[in-house]
């Protein structure tokens, strides 16, 4: 029996122009999607049907895409739960983090929670698929990778280190279809009481370098950041560890 592979794919945007396009790690969910079921891969987006940078996913070659018609400030954590449930999902690919909107990267997480699956974060491929369990590659830092096997279902975010995702071609793009579906709106109470506003970055700390020359202090600067402040933990209990990150951001200031 064939795997059900659905992705879930948002509204992005041009980190210059600002203008909507399709969302750069929802993009590469559809390619790893399709490599794995190919024709069969149904993808999913929770918002305004008429939005045409939807498009842009049909042109990677798909027949439709199904959209759960939602309006902008709707919680669609519950929507994406239960059609998830209904459809009989098996493996669920998205974006780590939204271009749009809150832009937590919160949403796999709570949906994860609400079903009852493994998540796996930072998903570069998938290995195999078999008696019900996935073997797949977790992108770590520094080009690292681990393999994990996973229990299905399983829901898994994906970021650059995903395969790139094919280009978008024209023809496919207004030829496919997005296909509404009427389903429940829920309000978010948070963003009805609360306005949305950027960010601001934090300034990112230097360390100091003490050099004798314009030499040594020119390969300091143009050093490669090295590690050595973290520490792993292994075989702890959840207060342990919970006592240690808590440690971590008292010391970085986050928390004082």
């Amino acid at each position: 029996m064939s795997t059900k592979v659905i992705s879930l794919v948002s509204i992005g945007a041009h980190p210059s122009s600002g203008r909507a396009r399709r969302a750069e790690q929802d993009a590469r969910a559809v390619e790893l999607g399709l490599q794995l079921a190919g024709d069969n891969l149904q993808v999913v987006h929770a918002g305004d049907p008429r939005e045409e940078a939807l498009r842009a996913y049909l042109g990677m070659g798909l027949d439709h895409l199904d959209v759960l018609e939602q309006p902008a400030g709707a919680d669609v954590l519950g929507v994406l739960g239960d059609y998830l449930r209904d459809a009989g999902a098996q493996l669920v690919l998205t974006g780590s983090q939204a271009e749009t909107g809150e832009g937590s990267g919160m949403l796999p997480f709570l949906l994860a929670e609400k079903l009852g699956w493994p998540l796996v974060v930072g998903l570069a491929e998938v290995e195999s698929i078999d008696n019900g369990t996935a073997q797949v590659l977790q992108a770590l830092p520094r080009g690292q990778r681990r393999r994990l096997k996973v229990r299905l279902p399983l829901l898994a975010t994906v970021d650059n280190a995903a395969p790139k995702p094919r280009q978008s071609a024209f023809g496919p793009a207004r030829r496919g279809v997005l296909a509404a579906r009427n389903v429940a709106v829920i309000e978010d109470s948070l963003l009805a009481e609360d306005a949305l506003q950027p960010a601001r970055p934090r300034p990112k700390r230097l360390k100091v370098i003490k050099a004798k020359s314009g030499a040594d202090r020119m390969k300091a600067a143009t050093a490669k950041a090295s590690g050595g402040g973290g520490k792993v933990l292994k075989d702890v209990s959840p207060q342990e560890g919970a006592e240690a990150i808590l440690k971590l951001l008292v010391e970085e200031g986050v928390l004082r």
